[in-house]
């Protein structure tokens, strides 16, 4: 009988993103399976403070500079020698409470916020995906993982972030460019997939659901009725769908959108 193909033993991995709440998780699993974890975020203080909390890496980078990505790429392809699996992370996602205001309503969203939330969510995504996927088809091989959303594959529902004695057209909601940026990436995922197959390089998505942090009550009871298993996700409930997806286990894996929601979706 065959060994169970988990471990990810010398293997570097890229993170965007790495000072999240999401960021750490996954740089925790990928240390967790003996791998290198890279953290990548424009904010050097947080990412500083990250990878030394996990012995990892820090790289401060801006991921909608063209310039930027491919001057960390070099900077982390110099200090490791190889990449092997970038995880695409990095988004901009207001959450209840802090940030969902009236001006994200579609009717009001500043151009400047769809811009600026598709540069970091796709434009980045794109960016990271060339550097280093070209790199690991180069050698031979590899692994993206891109972090979609149960909001790509279906609407927000809008009522979750309802506010009472607010004004109907100044109720706060998600904005569009988050089921945008989300439902993008899985499209990405599926041209990387077919684009790189033949030089080995395998691309999924993780979908998961909402993950508890904080947010308030009244959001959080609204949104439990809406998942069959009755809770958001605990923070540290993807790790090992990534170490799958970073590893050899999913190496008849490509194309794949790899749903976590605790249900939802099911409804």
């Amino acid at each position: 009988m065959s060994e169970l193909r988990f471990g990810l033993d010398g293997r570097v991995v890229v993170i965007t993103g790495g000072a999240g709440l999401l960021g750490r998780e996954h740089a925790a699993a990928i240390a967790q399976a003996g791998g290198r974890a890279v953290l990548v975020d424009v904010d050097e203080a947080r990412v500083r403070d990250a990878a030394a909390e996990l012995d990892g890496d820090a790289v401060t980078a801006d991921i909608t500079d063209e310039a930027g990505v491919a001057a960390m790429a070099r900077a982390v392809l110099d200090r490791h020698g190889r990449v092997d699996a970038l995880i695409n992370n990095a988004a901009r996602n207001p959450s209840p409470g802090d940030g969902i205001a009236a001006d994200t309503r579609l009717e009001r969203l500043p151009r400047s916020v769809w811009d600026g939330d598709l540069a970091v969510g796709l434009t980045g995504a794109f960016l990271c995906s060339r550097a280093f996927g070209t790199e690991m088809a180069r050698r031979g091989g590899g692994a993206i993982v891109n972090i979609a959303s149960d909001l790509a594959l279906v609407g927000p529902d809008q009522r979750l972030y309802r506010e009472d004695g607010v004004p109907e057209d100044e109720q706060p909601v998600k904005p569009v460019t988050y089921s945008v940026v989300k439902s993008g990436l899985i499209g990405l995922t599926r041209y990387l997939a077919t684009y790189w197959a033949d030089r080995g390089v395998r691309v999924n998505a993780i979908s998961p659901g909402g993950v508890a942090a904080g947010q308030p009550e009244a959001f959080t009871e609204r949104l439990h009725t809406r998942i069959p298993l009755g809770r958001m996700a605990r923070r540290d409930e993807y790790r090992e769908a990534i170490v799958f997806l970073c590893s050899d286990a999913s190496s008849y894996m490509t194309g794949q959108n790899l749903v976590i929601d605790g249900g939802r979706t099911a409804w």
